[in-house]
């Protein structure tokens, strides 16, 4: 059996809590790590790295932020794409207006602003929710599109709304080649994933998961609601504007508030439903979808030397990318990763299946 877990003992509280508590899971997560900071590095070509990879890093970051507010807390959000740009343009002015500002220390900054911005368009979520709170938040997405746009402030005094950022260095690492950038999307990835996985699991995720399951009974049992709603607003804004950031400065390089407009919002909530509500795996596999499925549909007719005009690969691209969307929330409404979950549970019982 693929899984053999006789003889794997549990004999203190931390290795029964631990977030991977069979031996295997452990073992291919590490060789999958090892993988993905020597290998790919070293052997990709910088098309796959700045195309592919590091783009699929950043979103699934942004993805894992958004998972929590919509995933795991039930609160809906169409702001994500201002949250990012906060986190983008915030630090971006840490960066230009304090000399000597580290790299690691703007973007962390970026993500704070967003957080106390995330909070305050979150207080609307203590009185309304479902559609409605959508609205709301989509309120942000306006506002922020605006104000970069307008106020100058924001941009350095850019009559466009445009900004650039050149020469990312790390303790003397500089960080200009496509695998130096890839390196540092999958650390910060990394260890956001690893801190968004223990908070779930912790007191402060079980509260947001009552109140998605039924706010009234979770606060009759004692949780407060605005303490929740709140805390999954701040941290899903703070995963969200560390996203952004690393979306203007590692992916972009010179961006504008187009690239954080409402369309990346509805991409980032596609990508939640499609990987699964309520899962940090989940997340990666939103990304995945959304991110390489496109790229592989539009080449799929040049690989089997099918001629056909670029203007209808376009519009067959976009056809078949919907029709797998709703082929897979028919099937699998819970998204990708409960499909995971069901293939793993069923290695743990083959070649006895009952």
């Amino acid at each position: 059996m693929i899984y053999r877990e006789n003889g794997q003992f549990k004999t203190t509280y931390r290795a029964d809590q631990q977030i991977f508590p069979i031996r295997q899971d452990r073992i291919v997560i590490m060789a999958f790590l090892a993988l993905a900071f020597v290998a790919v590095p070293a052997l990709s070509s910088e098309y796959l790295l700045r195309a592919i990879l590091i783009p699929f890093l950043i979103l699934s970051l942004a993805a894992i932020g958004l998972n929590i507010l919509v995933g795991y807390c039930g609160q809906i959000s169409l702001g994500t794409g201002a949250f990012m740009a906060i986190g983008a343009y915030a630090a971006y002015n840490f960066m230009v207006r304090i000399e000597g500002m580290p790299l690691v220390v703007a973007l962390v900054l970026g993500g704070l602003c967003s957080t106390v911005v995330g909070v305050l368009f979150g207080i609307p979520s203590l009185r309304i929710k479902g559609l409605y709170l959508a609205v709301a938040t989509l309120a942000a997405q306006f506002f922020t599109d605006w104000a970069f746009l307008r106020i100058k402030w924001f941009t350095n005094d850019s009559s466009s709304g445009s900004v650039s950022v050149s020469e990312l260095s790390l303790l003397g690492w500089q960080i200009d080649t496509p695998a130096d950038k890839y390196l540092f999307c999958l650390s910060f990835v990394c260890i956001c994933a690893l801190l968004a996985k223990n908070l779930v699991r912790g007191h402060i995720g079980r509260e947001w998961m009552a109140m998605r399951d039924m706010d009234v009974a979770a606060a009759v049992i004692g949780i407060r609601p605005v303490y929740a709603k709140l805390t999954a607003f701040a941290v899903s804004s703070f995963f969200v504007g560390i996203a952004g950031a690393l979306w203007g400065f590692v992916h972009l390089g010179s961006w504008e508030p187009a690239a954080f407009s409402i369309d990346r919002s509805f991409q980032l909530l596609f990508m939640v439903i499609i990987g699964g509500l309520g899962s940090i795996m989940g997340s990666f596999f939103g990304a995945a979808f959304i991110v390489i499925l496109p790229i592989v549909l539009d080449n799929l007719p040049y690989w089997f030397g099918i001629p056909i005009d670029t203007a209808l690969a376009s519009h067959l691209t976009y056809m078949v990318f919907g029709a797998l969307i709703v082929f897979f929330l028919i099937v699998e409404p819970h998204g990708l990763a409960r499909l995971w979950s069901t293939a793993k549970e069923k290695l743990r019982l083959w070649p006895f299946p009952h």
